[in-house]
């Protein structure tokens, strides 16, 4: 066009012949353009009548997304059929196609008006799984929070409960919880951290020990015939009886515990993070014991998902069937754990494993470790942690008792990472063994150590009972008048900020004046003594002229 209006004002100042040549031209180029024109438009029609009749047509978007075979979808909900519904070079065009769209969208919201819509559901339940435990019908949760369950920690029949008791008891449970929380409230940290208890707590502290006078009185003969009847009838797949084994406020804790940890699991299992049974190693073959595993850990998928695994006691090498491990206990010839043996005393010895010489070794202790802790993250990184194992000795080789594990270099004065008292061997007193040992070590290398957080539970629990018999004996020890934080830290290797939670929380530490001071609370000592004293002089203590060992020098 540019081009012709040029041409047409270039040759008006000559002659006539070539003025009416351009404007025949013109006139044929106007008519060309309005025939271009009107078939777009013609078009662009046709187009917006079968945009409007087939979004009459057209199902749910929402229903039509599921079809994995259905084309892309455009803006309206409709798959392109060509080109030439998407042509908009027109000036008209975009006017046109924005009615037929108003258009096909009322239509389109008439008859998705009439259409019922979709529930969400929150919790996605698979019906065809069903609960592992015989007879049951999946129903009902031990949480009573739940209308279904598909494993074993939720099942109210494993449990030897109801569905109809679980929801009341969840009830109970929350009317607890209320009411603590109602009274917590009223009391600030900074009013109770240093004072003595209240009335009330003393109280409340009166009627548990009452509560708890007869939970070791034991079983009478009827109770012992049905806890055994109950054990031959339904052996494994059944919880055993509870009742009158403990006093009644123990067995309530107990099955709170039972209860918040299967919510746990629930709100894993809702959340994708766990699947049941699926890549769920449920059972070992440790030598001769077999162990039910805990928590998941990261073994090969192929040994994952057969569900019970077996192990070698000695060089804790995994195998998928029991004739595999028999064959290879045949021509095992490690009959302890590699390393050097920096510690012996009777039967028990204590190994310490490099990870950057012994990898595979420390790689499947580690493994091994996670069936049993939670909070593990170590897995094939071993290189920079040094490993203690402790084992007892008898004919047969050196058994895995626990160990735990240390940086090589910590800039945080770590004397542990990770620690682990088998399951067969705990409460036993291997646990404080290998803490004792490892403060132990702190003294040798003259550093205070500390446990690396966050520890596990049954770790927690461990550490406070060690570091409440340490404070308690260095007092019973102690002839002086002053006492120092600081010394108590330096004799016995413990960090202070462990001795300062453990004296509040034994209620041994007072603010008075502008100053902290260290009651020394003779009740306590005196029951300590006397523990020390029934327990008599058993050898799960560590001996410390019994360590040949040497800080290593760097690595």
């Amino acid at each position: 066009m540019p081009r012709r209006r040029q041409r047409h004002v270039a040759g008006s100042g000559s002659d006539g012949t070539e003025d009416s040549d351009s404007s025949a031209e013109r006139e044929q180029t106007n008519s060309s353009e309005s025939d271009g024109t009107t078939a777009k438009r013609q078009r662009l029609t046709r187009a917006s009548m079968r945009l409007s009749q087939s979004s009459q047509d057209t199902p749910d978007p929402k229903r039509a997304g599921d079809n994995d075979e259905s084309p892309p979808l455009t803006p309206t909900g409709n798959a392109p059929s060509s080109e030439s519904e998407l042509d908009i070079s027109s000036p008209n065009a975009s006017h046109d196609e924005s009615q037929a769209k108003d258009a096909a969208s009322r239509e389109s919201d008439k008859d998705l008006s009439h259409r019922p819509k979709r529930r969400r559901c929150h919790e996605t339940y698979n019906f065809n799984m069903k609960c592992p435990t015989p007879g049951c019908n999946s129903l009902g949760h031990l949480t009573g929070k739940h209308e279904r369950h598909f494993a074993v920690s939720g099942c109210p029949l494993y449990h030897n409960l109801s569905a109809d008791e679980c929801k009341v008891k969840a009830i109970s449970r929350e009317k607890q919880e209320e009411e603590v929380k109602g009274q917590d409230e009223g009391n600030t940290r900074h009013a109770t951290r240093h004072q003595t208890p209240t009335s009330k707590q003393s109280r409340y502290k009166e009627q548990v020990a009452e509560l708890r006078k007869g939970r070791n009185s034991g079983l009478q003969k009827e109770q012992k015939e049905k806890h055994v009847e109950h054990r031959q009838t339904h052996g494994n797949t059944r919880e055993p009886l509870l009742e009158n084994i403990t006093s009644d406020y123990d067995l309530e804790l107990f099955r709170k515990a039972q209860a918040r940890a299967s919510e746990d699991l629930e709100k894993l299992r809702i959340q994708g993070q766990i699947t049941e049974g699926s890549n769920m190693i449920k059972t070992i073959l440790f030598g001769r014991y077999e162990l039910d595993t805990w928590y998941h850990s990261p073994y090969p998928e192929e040994y994952a998902r057969l569900g019970r695994l077996y192990v070698c006691e000695f060089c804790l090498k995994y195998m998928k069937s029991q004739t595999i491990l028999r064959r290879h206990m045949a021509k095992c010839v490690w009959k302890h754990p590699p390393g050097d043996e920096v510690y012996r005393k009777g039967s028990i010895s204590v190994f310490e494993v490099d990870g950057k010489k012994n990898k595979i070794y420390c790689q499947n202790l580690c493994l091994l470790a996670k069936l049993f802790l939670d909070h593990k993250t170590l897995y094939y990184d071993v290189e920079p942690f040094l490993f203690y194992v402790m084992t007892e000795a008898d004919n047969t080789g050196c058994h895995l008792v626990g160990y735990f594990s240390k940086e090589k270099n910590s800039f945080l004065n770590y004397n542990v990472s990770c620690i682990l008292t088998m399951p067969q061997f705990m409460r036993q007193g291997f646990g404080k063994m290998l803490i004792d040992f490892s403060y132990l070590l702190s003294k040798v290398e003259e550093k205070v150590g500390s446990p690396e957080r966050p520890l596990s539970d049954l770790g927690l629990i461990s550490y406070r009972s060690y570091w409440k018999e340490v404070l308690l004996r260095y007092m019973y020890n102690f002839q002086g008048k002053e006492i120092s934080i600081k010394e108590i830290s330096q004799e016995t290797a413990v960090n202070p900020v462990d001795i300062v939670s453990t004296l509040q929380s034994l209620q041994m530490l007072k603010y008075w004046k502008g100053k902290h001071l260290v009651l020394k609370r003779q009740d306590l000592i005196d029951e300590w003594k006397a523990k020390e004293t029934k327990r008599g002089n058993n050898n799960k203590t560590i001996d410390p002229s019994s360590l040949k060992w040497t800080p290593p020098k760097g690595t």
